[in-house]
């Protein structure tokens, strides 16, 4: 299998290729460098909110007409909004292909914000908070983020804050959009079933045209260390209590992301594909009754980040007696207590899992896309390798450094008594 090729086109735009012949298909991603981190107070959520208005269509393709083609086609598409970046995607049978290229060439510059759809959007984005709102968790994890980041951006949900969906206004998106949908802030990935010479020309072909902008001036500032461990409580109507544990950890291009996600796995298992029965949260919360449920992970972030471990309480018991069973857990793992054979079992599931990931061309295109976006595409061919390369003596060495209690959030969820 090929290799992935880089280009840079002339107006700045970042193109990554790669062929994989064993379907008859191709993803097109382009994904802009532009995510709710880089959100001021005042216009929190609107990454999201463009993203949402880049589906209503331009002059070249009004809105419904690309859903309409591309079902026919067989394809599928579809948007994301994160901290880090948002992006849009299409996969289509490998000769329908050109409708991708076309259709995000033409949003990138003619897309309409018509007052009316804005408004319109305004009311839908407003109700998908309340969606999110009516899950205590939800709750929860705003309330963490809010207390682990207080100066940086991944301090509010991609969703924003409901005070900014209430009054940003078009010229407030519409300026979003001109700022930073321009090529010399894309990343555009293709893989699937292409001639890598041949594709590359129909991208100089739909793209090269468009003009370079300004390079966007993103809005982020570090977050300050943590002087001491902050703790939150959430009162909510829910039938069920919560406790989530956050901890600061590096981004996902530091070297000690990898010791951090095999440490991670150990506790609570590999995320997506493998189950976490065998894990020692598992053993220490789930089988003695204390915990219904725990997961946990470390995300891939541009800056510094969390690793997060989050656990449903059982009926009868109290989120304090799960955090103190958390708690020894974690003062084993400090003593130097993890054992090769573990270690050597979450790198065997973390490279089943990472094939499970990256079977399909799409996840393959997100993949390339985002390790681009946060570091270079070649951490994802290199994935497996460092994974391997990690030692037990990088896991006591991330243990120590990290996961101490003055460097973490702790959150409690506690139900509201509720009323008739």
């Amino acid at each position: 299998m090929p290799d992935v090729t880089k280009h840079t086109l002339a107006n700045g735009m970042t193109v990554l290729l790669k062929e994989v012949h064993s379907s008859p298909i191709i993803t097109w991603i382009v994904m802009y460098r532009i995510g709710s981190r880089n959100e001021r107070t005042g216009q929190t959520g609107i990454s999201h909110w463009v993203e949402h208005m880049m589906f209503k269509g331009t002059d070249r393709f009004p809105a419904g007409e690309l859903d309409k083609a591309i079902d026919r086609m067989g394809g599928q598409w579809n948007a994301f909004t994160n901290t880090d970046y948002t992006g849009y995607y299409e996969t289509l049978p490998a000769d329908k292909i050109d409708l991708a290229l076309e259709l995000e060439a033409d949003r990138m510059i003619n897309a309409h914000f018509e007052l009316e759809e804005v408004e319109s959007e305004r009311t839908v984005i407003i109700s998908e908070r309340g969606m999110y709102e009516n899950r205590p968790t939800f709750w929860l994890q705003e309330e963490v983020s809010a207390a682990a980041f207080r100066v940086h951006g991944y301090h509010h949900e991609i969703i924003g804050d409901l005070a900014d969906l209430q009054t940003m206004t078009r010229e407030d998106l519409f300026q979003h959009y001109r700022t930073h949908y321009v090529p010399n802030n894309a990343i555009a990935v293709a893989v699937g079933a292409f001639n890598t010479d041949e594709m590359l020309e129909k991208i100089r072909h739909h793209y090269e045209a468009i003009p370079a902008g300004a390079t966007p001036n993103l809005f982020v500032r570090p977050e300050p260390p943590q002087q001491g461990e902050r703790r939150v409580t959430v009162i909510r109507p829910s039938n069920t209590s919560f406790l989530q544990i956050a901890y600061h950890v590096p981004p996902a291009s530091h070297q000690d992301w990898f010791a951090l996600n095999m440490l991670s796995s150990i506790l609570s298992g590999v995320g997506g594909v493998v189950g976490n029965k065998t894990t020692r949260l598992y053993k220490a919360l789930v089988e003695p009754e204390l915990a219904v449920e725990i997961y946990g992970g470390v995300g891939t972030s541009i800056d510094p980040g969390l690793l997060e471990f989050s656990m449903v309480v059982r009926d009868g018991q109290t989120p304090s007696a799960c955090e103190a069973a958390f708690d020894a857990v974690m003062d084993d793992v400090l003593q130097n207590n993890v054992t090769e054979e573990e270690l050597l079992k979450v790198k065997k599931q973390a490279r089943a899992s990472f094939a499970y990931r990256t079977e399909t061309v799409t996840s393959q295109a997100f993949s390339y896309a985002r390790a681009e976006n946060f570091d270079s595409y070649k951490w994802v061919d290199q994935y497996t390798e460092r994974i391997e390369a990690v030692t037990l003596g990088d896991l006591h060495d991330v243990a120590r450094r990290y996961l101490t209690r003055h460097n973490r959030v702790v959150g409690h969820l506690i139900p509201q008594e509720m009323e008739a």
